[in-house]
């Protein structure tokens, strides 16, 4: 348990975790230790695909609640997996909307829209954001966030990320208050009467020669350079025997060797979900689009960790030089790969000590969004931080 006395706005967060594996008990256990303080205002759940969450959520008060399933959760004492973090925002300097689209795949610009409404509900505040948490397998993740930029426009920033499995890669879950659903986007607007600040990084570099998208569709990539995408992917890296055969293998190992897009205003880094051996295409979480330049990108625990040092100083900047009541982290699973668990030990302890021992919770996520400026704000293999002052 950790957690921010009030402030002079009376606002507070609380952090929970538990890695019961009893759902009801786990559930008791992380709500009580996150609701440390008067007048909760919402509830932010993060937990393993491997909970009954159902079972889980009937524990939570009668408090608005958003959440999703994780592919490994982030809490003050360090990362984890197999278990639940709740994370509590309160007090009268808050102010709180939440809201849910279902049937997201069917059209995943009106499910952003749609989720972003809820920014008109919040009560005036000097500061305000969208926290949007998305099924992480339901398609082009970037058709979601210009669905809320389209409601919420440019001066609202957006963060949050896609809900993983345990890197299952098969079904990720949403929550909406003690809904489980799957292919939905649940959102939560933020308004407050002191600074929130977003950071964004990712610490890939390029490797190799330039690539061209020669075929491919929404998300998926059939061809690079006028051949099968999957066969190229693998010379070029060389791939071993067993990541060529089992579909688990490769998304181990493809989760530390993304696909780098160029573009005028910065490099996307793109993360590889799965690969089809039949028709040799590899599938991403977000478009890449035909026509485009792309890399192979790899990373290393140096420049994975400096990404993360810069992301944190990116939000803590903006908060005006106030202290940080708390952080939320949303820590793409390729960068856990790279890092491995002495790494990422490291990285939460790095983000905490950044914090002023602020607390700290956040999960293991399929893709990230942050948008601060321009239309675009979906990234993946990145660490994003909300930073609430």
């Amino acid at each position: 348990m950790s957690a921010q006395a009030p402030d002079a706005e009376g606002r507070w967060i609380g952090v929970g975790r538990s890695s019961d594996p009893d759902p009801a008990r786990a559930g008791r256990e992380v709500m009580d230790a996150a609701l440390q303080g008067e007048d909760p205002k919402l509830l932010i759940v993060f937990c393993s695909s491997s909970y009954d969450a159902q079972a889980l959520l009937e524990c939570a008060p009668d408090v608005p609640l958003v959440g999703c399933s994780t592919a490994g959760e982030i809490a003050t004492s360090g990362p984890g997996e197999s278990g639940v973090v709740v994370t509590a925002l309160g007090g009268p300097g808050f102010s709180i909307a939440t809201a849910v689209a279902q049937d997201a795949p069917s059209d995943l610009r009106r499910a952003g829209a749609e989720a972003a409404a809820c920014i008109d509900q919040i009560e005036p505040r000097e500061h305000r954001a969208l926290l949007l948490l998305t099924d992480g397998l339901a398609g082009d993740q970037t058709m979601i966030v210009r669905g809320a930029y389209s409601v919420v426009g440019a001066q609202v920033p957006l963060v949050g990320g896609c809900a993983g499995d345990d890197l299952k890669m098969e079904q990720t879950h949403q929550f909406y208050g003690r809904e489980v659903l799957t292919g939905a986007v649940v959102a939560a607007a933020i308004g407050s009467d002191a600074p929130l600040g977003v950071g964004v990084r990712h610490g890939w570099q390029r490797v190799g020669d330039p690539m061209l998208i020669t075929r491919s569709a929404d998300s998926r990539v059939h061809e690079i350079e006028g051949r099968p995408a999957l066969d190229v992917y693998f010379e070029r890296l060389d791939a071993p025997a067993e990541v060529r055969q089992d579909p688990a293998a490769f998304v181990r190992f493809a989760q530390v060797h993304p696909l780098g897009l160029a573009s005028r205003s910065e490099e996307h880094v793109r993360f590889i979900g799965d690969a089809n051996f039949e028709d040799r295409s590899l599938g991403c979480i977000a478009e890449v689009p035909q026509g485009s330049l792309a890399w192979l990108m790899e990373g290393d625990d140096s420049s994975v960790l400096e990404a993360t040092d810069a992301a944190c100083e990116d939000a803590l900047g903006a908060l005006g030089g106030r202290p940080p009541l708390g952080l939320l982290a949303f820590d793409c699973i390729a960068r856990r790969g790279v890092l491995g668990e002495e790494g990422i030990r490291s990285e939460v302890a790095r983000v905490a000590a950044l914090g002023g021992g602020a607390p700290v919770a956040g999960f293991y996520t399929y893709g990230e969004i942050a948008r601060t400026r321009g239309i675009n704000g979906f990234h993946n293999q990145t660490l994003v931080v909300l930073a609430l002052a």
